[in-house]
C-alpha cells in the first residue's frame, strides 16, 4: 500500500511577525518558513505506518514554488520515500485556496494509485480546514478528520477522532482519506545522516499548467487586512466607576 501526505510550507509563527502587505494584497511571505506543523504530524504518522509494515511506501507533495523543495527535502530526510514538487508560482494564502489543492492531489492520486492520503487537519496560515473534505469529495471515498489515533489491519482503518464532546471512533475500508490533529504524534527530528540521505531521494517536479485543473473556484480574496490594535486595559479601583465607564465611555447602555 501506497500513502500520500501532503505539506505546506507556511511562515515560522514562533519567530516570525506575521505581517500584511502595504496593498493589502496579501500576507508578506518574505520571513522565515517552516513545515506547516499538521503536516510534519502527518509525515511522521505515515512514517510510523511504514515502519509497522503497514504501508509500503511514503510520498510527500507540496504545492509552490522553488523554495517548497526545502519542505519536501525534510520530508525525505523524516523518512518519506519520494517527493512530489506541484511547481507554481501562485500565492499558497491567496491563490491556492483548498478547492484547487484538492483537485491537484486528485489528479495525482488517480495517476499513481494511491490508497491512503494522510494531511494536517489544518494549515496554520489560513486555518482553512477544508482540503482533506473536499478532496474525499472529490473521490468518492471515505474520510476521517481530526484524528488523534490510527490503526490498520488489512483494508480496515479505525481512526478515533477529537470532537467537541471527547473523542469519537470510526472505522471504514481504504482508499480513504485521514486528516490528523495535534495529539496524533510527535513528530521526530531529522538526523543529519538522514538530511545527507534525503539529497539523494528522488524528488519529481511538476508543473502546475501541465496538470490540466480548473483554477476557477469562484472566490477572490478581496484584500487583506490586519486586525485593529487593542487598547490597554484599566484597573479601576470600584463596581461604581466600573458601571460609569460602561455607560458613559463604552455606551453599552
Amino acid at each position: 500500500m501506497r500513502a500520500l501526505v501532503g505539506v505546506k510550507r507556511v511562515l515560522d509563527y514562533t519567530t516570525t511577525k506575521i505581517r500584511v502587505k502595504p496593498d493589502g494584497s496579501g500576507i508578506d511571505l518574505s520571513g522565515k518558513q517552516i513545515i506547516n506543523p499538521f503536516c510534519e504530524i502527518a509525515i511522521e504518522e505515515a512514517i510510523k505506518l511504514k515502519e509497522k509494515n503497514i504501508i509500503k511506501e511514503v510520498v510527500a507533495l507540496s504545492i509552490g514554488p522553488k523554495t517548497f523543495q526545502e519542505t519536501l527535502r525534510h520530508s525525505l530526510a523524516m523518512g518519506a520515500d519520494k517527493a512530489i514538487h506541484i511547481s507554481t508560482d501562485l500565492s499558497p494564502d491567496q491563490k491556492l485556496q483548498p478547492l484547487i489543492v484538492a483537485k491537484i492531489l486528485q489528479k495525482i492520486i488517480e495517476r499513481d494509485n494511491f490508497e491512503l492520503v494522510l494531511l494536517g487537519k489544518q494549515s496554520v496560515d489560513d486555518d482553512f480546514n477544508q482540503t482533506g473534505q473536499l478532496l474525499a469529495g472529490l473521490l468518492d471515498w471515505p474520510q476521517a478528520t481530526f484524528a488523534s489515533q490510527i490503526t490498520i489491519k488489512d483494508k480496515d482503518v479505525e481512526v478515533t477522532r477529537e470532537i467537541d464532546a471527547g473523542l469519537q471512533t470510526i472505522g471504514f475500508k481504504l482508499p480513504g482519506v485521514i486528516t490528523c490533529d495535534l495529539r496524533l504524534n510527535t513528530p521526530r527530528y531529522a538526523k543529519i545522516p538522514d538530511i545527507m540521505k534525503a539529497k539523494k531521494k528522488p524528488l519529481e517536479e511538476l508543473q502546475l499548467n501541465s496538470l490540466g485543473i480548473d483554477l476557477n473556484t469562484g472566490l477572490e480574496v478581496i484584500k487583506t487586512e490586519a486586525p485593529q490594535q487593542r487598547k490597554g486595559g484599566q484597573v479601576l479601583s470600584s463596581v461604581d466607576e466600573l458601571v460609569n465607564k460602561l455607560r458613559n465611555e463604552a455606551k453599552l447602555f
